[in-house]
């Protein structure tokens, strides 16, 4: 028998979305803690953030939910490295790799099906923003722009999060990786505008790649024009895939041959 990888990724993912599927909690989970954050944000301290006024339409929630949507993704990889480190610990790739199954469709099935359970969570995470007020003139062409951008941005962080699923001697290990990139939005222009940050910690919070992403959503999803900020979004999510992809392929090919 020959190995075929769509044919073997797509058998893969779906076993993989069956263990989801049984436990659902995950997507839960995934979609607890954001959802705190924005109600904490909006209806505890959101009087007293000056955002500058008519940014996203002059709505806190409007402001905040792009940021809210990339510590979704953040939260989410977490399960991503931990199923993983559980195939790899449980002897399950071991196995499938002693059969005639194409070498990247281990990986793959595991990005995939976290791809797919992310964009469920961003779904739910949407839905309670619009219960909270949330509001978008865009047009269908730039919620395509959003939804790609949140696509890349969670292949690149899954990409990530196969490394720790790799290499962790513990469980702890597999996902604690994940604390500092949830975090990392706090540091950029998910919750304030950068403007109002001292000089160190304004000049982090503006080039670090969570802020380029941040800005571009949040233009797109208020239906005003995108500059460069997109590309620089773009270069960001494209670049910290490519880097993280390469990585992981590594690592795997050292850990199973």
């Amino acid at each position: 028998m020959t190995a075929h990888p769509l044919g073997d990724t797509a058998v893969l993912t779906g076993r993989s979305l069956r263990h989801i599927l049984r436990s659902p909690d995950t997507i839960v989970t995934t979609a607890l803690m954001p959802i705190a954050m924005m109600l904490m944000f909006v209806y505890v301290l959101g009087g007293a953030i000056d955002t500058g006024g008519g940014v996203g339409g002059g709505s806190y929630v409007n402001y905040l939910l792009p940021g809210i949507l990339l510590i979704t993704v953040a939260s989410g990889i977490a399960y991503t490295a931990f199923r993983l480190f559980t195939d790899m610990r449980g002897g399950i790739v071991e196995r499938l790799r002693s059969m005639p199954i194409a070498r990247p469709a281990v990986l793959w099935a595991h990005v995939l099906t976290s791809l797919v359970a992310i964009l469920v969570s961003l779904m739910v995470v949407l839905g309670v923003a619009l219960l909270m007020g949330f509001r978008s003139s865009a047009g269908i062409l730039a919620w395509l722009a959003v939804a790609g951008i949140l696509i890349l941005f969670t292949l690149a962080l899954t990409w990530i999060a196969v490394i720790p699923g790799l290499t962790a001697k513990s469980v702890d290990g597999a996902s604690a990786f994940s604390y500092p990139l949830i975090f990392l939005p706090f540091l950029s222009s998910a919750f304030v505008p950068t403007e109002s940050m001292p000089g160190p910690v304004r000049w982090f919070a503006e080039n670090q790649p969570v802020t380029a992403i941040v800005d571009t959503i949040r233009g797109l999803l208020a239906g005003q024009p995108i500059g460069a900020e997109i590309w620089v979004a773009l270069a960001w999510c494209i670049g910290i895939l490519a880097v993280a992809y390469l990585v992981a392929t590594a690592v795997y090919r050292r850990r199973v041959g």
